[in-house]
C-alpha cells in the first residue's frame, strides 16, 4: 500500500525519491509509530516532503489516500483552458428571471457534477446553463448567475453567492513567488549567515576530541572551543509612507523576521528616495533625525546593506536637485544612492512591487540600472537571491 502512496506523490508533482520511500520502511520496520495515523502521518511527511512549498498538496495527497477525502488532480485542477472564461461583458437577468433558477443542492451535487464537466468539456461555452463558462446560469464559471456555484477566473465578486471560488486554492500559497508570513521569511534570511567563534569556551568541538584522543594513546582530551555565532553585520532602509503605505503588513513582517534573524542590525527610515537625512521614528522624523553623511562615516563597509522600498515615484525625484516631493534637495536622489552603493558594495534592494509591473515605471527602471541588477522582488523566492547576492560585492 505505501508503494502506491510513494507513486502517487511521485505523479502528482512532490520530488520523492527512492532513498526517502526506503527510509519511510525502515521507520515503519523498527516501530518508530504503531497503530496511529496522526503519528504516521508526523513521521512520513518528515521523511517525504524537503520543502514547505509542497506541504498542502501533501496534506491533500495523503487525505486522499489514506482517508477517502475528494481530490482533483493537478492536472485538472490548473489546466482549465483560460479561453472558456474569456468575456467581454456579462449576463444581466431580472429579478424574476433569477428567482426562476434553481441551486443544484449543495456541495457535494456540486463537485460531483464539476467533476463531470471537467472530464466530459472539450470547448468554450458562454451563456449556457449546464458547461464551465461564462455570462450564463451555470454553476460553473464567471460572470454569469446562480444562486450558489464554482466562481473560477471572475476578477472579484459579483453576487457573493460562490460557494467554492476556485482561485484561491490554499496549498499555492507556500510557493517561492508569493508573498509569505514571518516564519517564511526568516527562514529566507537564514542564507545570510556569517559565523564565528567569539567569547570564553564552553562547546565542545567533537572532531578535535577525537584527534587529540587518537594522539594521546586513547586517554580522553577534551577540546572545548567558544560557541558559534551568526556575526553578519546588517543595515538596513526602509521607505516610509506614500505608495509604501500599501505594503506595509508584508514590511512589518520582514521586519520583524529581520530583528529576529541578526542581532546586528541597525535600520533608518526614508522617503522615496535617499536624500541627506534618515530617521528612526517616523512620528519625529522632522525633528529627530541623521545626517545620511554621518550613516556613512559610522558604519563600516562590511555591513550588509538591504533597501526596502517600491521605488516608485516620479523619475525627478531621483533625476533632480529640488525633485523630492516634501523638500528641497540640493542633490539629486541619484547621487546619494550612488554614494550609498560605493560606501557598502554589499547592497541589494527588496521591492515589494510585483516584478513584472517594473517596467511600466521610469524610477524602478532608473533604480535597477544604478544598482545593478541588485534589485529583487520582495517574495520568498527574491529574498533568497538576495541573500545569496549579499555575500558578494556589487
Amino acid at each position: 500500500m505505501f508503494r502506491d502512496f510513494f507513486l502517487l506523490l511521485k505523479a502528482e508533482g512532490i520530488p520523492v525519491t527512492l532513498k526517502e520511500y526506503l527510509t519511510l520502511l525502515e521507520a515503519l520496520d523498527k516501530k518508530v509509530v504503531q497503530y496511529s495515523v496522526d503519528d504516521f502521518y508526523y513521521v512520513s511527511r518528515a521523511i517525504l516532503v524537503k520543502h514547505e512549498k509542497f506541504l498542502d498538496r501533501y496534506d491533500m495527497l495523503f487525505g486522499h489516500y489514506f482517508k477517502g477525502l475528494d481530490y482533483i488532480p493537478v492536472e485538472q485542477m490548473f489546466h482549465i483552458p483560460p479561453e472558456w472564461l474569456d468575456q467581454d461583458k456579462w449576463a444581466q437577468l431580472s429579478e424574476a428571471e433569477k428567482a426562476l433558477i434553481e441551486a443544484m443542492g449543495g456541495l457535494d451535487a456540486l463537485r460531483e457534477r464539476f467533476e463531470e464537466l471537467l472530464r466530459e468539456q472539450k470547448e468554450r461555452h458562454e451563456g449556457g446553463n449546464k458547461w464551465i463558462g461564462t455570462m450564463g446560469k451555470s454553476p460553473f464559471g464567471a460572470n454569469g448567475y446562480n444562486p450558489e456555484g464554482f466562481r473560477i477566473g471572475q476578477q472579484g465578486s459579483k453576487h457573493r453567492r460562490a460557494v467554492k471560488v476556485w482561485d484561491k486554492r490554499t496549498f499555492r500559497n507556500l510557493d517561492d513567488n508569493v508573498e509569505l508570513n514571518t516564519r517564511n521569511l526568516k527562514m529566507a534570511l537564514k542564507r545570510l549567515r556569517v559565523f564565528t567563534r567569539e567569547g570564553s569556551p564552553e562547546e565542545l568541538d567533537i572532531d578535535e576530541t577525537i584527534n587529540n584522543t587518537c594522539k594521546n594513546a586513547g586517554i580522553l582530551d577534551l577540546e572545548i572551543v567558544p560557541s558559534k555565532e551568526n556575526r553578519v553585520k546588517v543595515l538596513l532602509f526602509l521607505d516610509a509612507g506614500g505608495s509604501m503605505d500599501d505594503h506595509v503588513e508584508l514590511c512589518t513582517r520582514l521586519f520583524s523576521a529581520a530583528k529576529y534573524e541578526f542581532k546586528n542590525m541597525e535600520f533608518f527610515y526614508f522617503h522615496n528616495c535617499l536624500y541627506e537625512k534618515v530617521w528612526k521614528d517616523n512620528v519625529r522624523r522632522f525633528h529627530d533625525f541623521t545626517p545620511t553623511l554621518e550613516v556613512f562615516h559610522k558604519y563600516n563597509s562590511d555591513y550588509k546593506v538591504i533597501v526596502v522600498g517600491d521605488a516608485y515615484m516620479s523619475p525627478y525625484e531621483v533625476l533632480y536637485a529640488g525633485g523630492s516631493v516634501e523638500h528641497y534637495n540640493d542633490e539629486a536622489g541619484l547621487v546619494w544612492l550612488q554614494r550609498l552603493k560605493e560606501q557598502f558594495p554589499y547592497i541589494v534592494w527588496l521591492n515589494p512591487i510585483p516584478e513584472h509591473h517594473w517596467n511600466y515605471s521610469e524610477s524602478i527602471k532608473i533604480i535597477e540600472d544604478t544598482f545593478k541588477e541588485r534589485m529583487f522582488p520582495l517574495t520568498i523566492g527574491g529574498l533568497e537571491k538576495a541573500m545569496k547576492a549579499l555575500k558578494h560585492k556589487i
